[in-house]
């Protein structure tokens, strides 16, 4: 748990029952529900003995692990040499929602295309004329930078950070569109080097429908992941199909096309090739992230995803994405990690709503007026909140995000559903919104229990 002194400055973090008793005694009261962080009373930072602590990072496309560690140097028993053990305090499972964001950004621009040509062909394209700034990325990719950002600032006022540890990772999108490893002019040389793409089409895919296996029929380019979810044109997307099969697919998703047929699903995921775009994304934001993260002047080291891997591997961990930002940075011959918290917090996010003041039409033109008015009767929809119902059939205590009504009639979204229709005198603020959806998640099992060392528990957080 985080602690805060008198002042709200941070403190080290403790267990959990020593938060508890804290509470339970008087000396400590709740400052934040989510992370849940205490202040302390009668303690002030001056006083307290403060290590510090490190924030290491696991970035990914689309979730981002965050471990808050601290190494403890230890004499060891039986020989007397001093080793440091790292422990992992807290974990972060940051989900992106960067899919929505470029899902959204699409739908605008066909909005926006669709109203320019209709009826409106003498107007010239105005494509080609928009100015970027240096270092302009997506809004999909900043999300990630910003989001990932953010949380660490947030840490950053709840602990005593004194250093950041980011995993910089590359990934070599040509040899993994080959799948295999490429030298020289090799790289010069794409997928379709030396055809046009129907006759490369032709011979991958054997000349037959990649669906029902016909030949000797007309056959169609077809997406295998279809364009309205998401799909790319990319040849590794691409396929061949008769007309019936192309016709009954149409823009459902391949599982569901071939859930009667999971042989032939099997196959035809065999045979294409994964989409690249997560690396991608992933190679178009990891300088960003380590220069972003400078602004929170604290000093940042960045490290190879095969450091990571042979830390984790070596420390005998499980694969995820917080356990993997445990396993961030240096650690040298002797050392090893003995801890890592047994629940995670994930933090979704969200957003904090639309600056829409319409809903469009199926043409893209405003058919509705929205509301203005965002706060009823003192909540906001995401706040979190509590709710007492004394008596009736909704009767009990529901703790979740709050869907806001002008009625007073709220939902509230707990992690066993969604409860409908509380009135607002029964509900109380424990939190105002963020533009995160949070909820707890038990760690990963380890592989293999490393050696406990010097007395140090090797389980979840003591």
């Amino acid at each position: 748990m985080f602690v805060l002194d008198r002042r709200g400055r941070p403190l080290m973090p403790c267990h959990p029952a020593r938060a508890r008793e804290l509470l339970h005694k008087g000396r400590a009261a709740v400052a934040r529900y989510t992370p849940f962080t205490i202040r302390i009373k009668d303690r002030l930072l001056e006083t307290s003995e403060v290590d510090g602590v490190a924030v290491r990072i696991d970035p990914g496309s689309k979730a981002t692990g965050i471990a808050v560690t601290d190494d403890v140097a230890r004499r060891s028993a039986t020989t007397g040499e001093v080793i440091v053990l790292r422990r992992g305090l807290y974990a972060v499972e940051l989900l992106h929602r960067g899919h929505a964001v470029r899902k959204s950004m699409e739908q605008r621009a066909g909005y926006r295309r669709r109203r320019r040509v209709a009826n409106t062909r003498y107007r010239a394209p105005r494509f080609d004329n928009r100015y970027r700034r240096s270092g302009w990325l997506p809004p999909s990719l900043q999300h990630r930078v910003d989001t990932t950002w953010s949380q660490v600032e947030r840490l950053a006022r709840l602990v005593p950070l004194t250093e950041i540890h980011v995993e910089r990772v590359s990934f070599d999108t040509h040899a993994l569109s080959a799948g295999r490893e490429l030298a020289g002019a090799e790289y010069q040389q794409g997928t379709l080097a030396g055809y046009e793409l129907r006759n490369f089409l032709l011979e991958k895919w054997g000349r037959r429908c990649a669906y029902c296996g016909n030949s000797g029929v007309p056959l169609q380019v077809e997406h295998i992941q279809p364009r309205a979810s998401g799909g790319s044109n990319r040849v590794s997307n691409l396929t061949l199909s008769c007309a019936s099969c192309n016709q009954t697919k149409a823009s459902r998703p391949v599982g569901d096309f071939l859930k009667d047929s999971p042989a032939v699903a099997a196959r035809l995921a065999q045979q294409a090739k994964a989409p690249l775009r997560d690396a991608a994304a992933m190679n178009a934001t990891r300088y960003r992230l380590a220069d972003r993260l400078h602004d929170l002047e604290r000093p940042v080291s960045c490290w190879s995803g095969g450091r990571t891997k042979y830390n984790r591997v070596r420390c005998r961990l499980a694969k995820s994405h917080t356990l993997d930002a445990l396993a961030v940075g240096e650690i040298k011959s002797g050392c090893r990690i003995v801890r890592y918290p047994s629940h995670v917090l994930v933090a979704t996010a969200t957003g904090r709503g639309s600056y829409a003041r319409t809903r469009p039409d199926r043409y893209g033109f405003p058919r509705l007026a929205l509301s203005r008015t965002k706060a009823h009767h003192g909540f906001q929809t995401g706040d979190l909140v509590r709710a007492v119902v004394p008596v009736g059939k909704k009767a009990g205590t529901y703790v979740g995000r709050v869907a806001v009504r002008a009625s007073g009639r709220f939902n509230i979204r707990t992690q066993r559903g969604v409860v409908q229709g509380i009135g607002h005198q029964h509900v109380c603020l424990l939190q105002r919104a963020d533009g995160y959806g949070y909820a707890i998640r038990e760690e990963v099992e380890k592989a293999q229990p490393p050696a406990q060392g010097a007395g140090v528990h090797a389980g979840g957080v003591r």
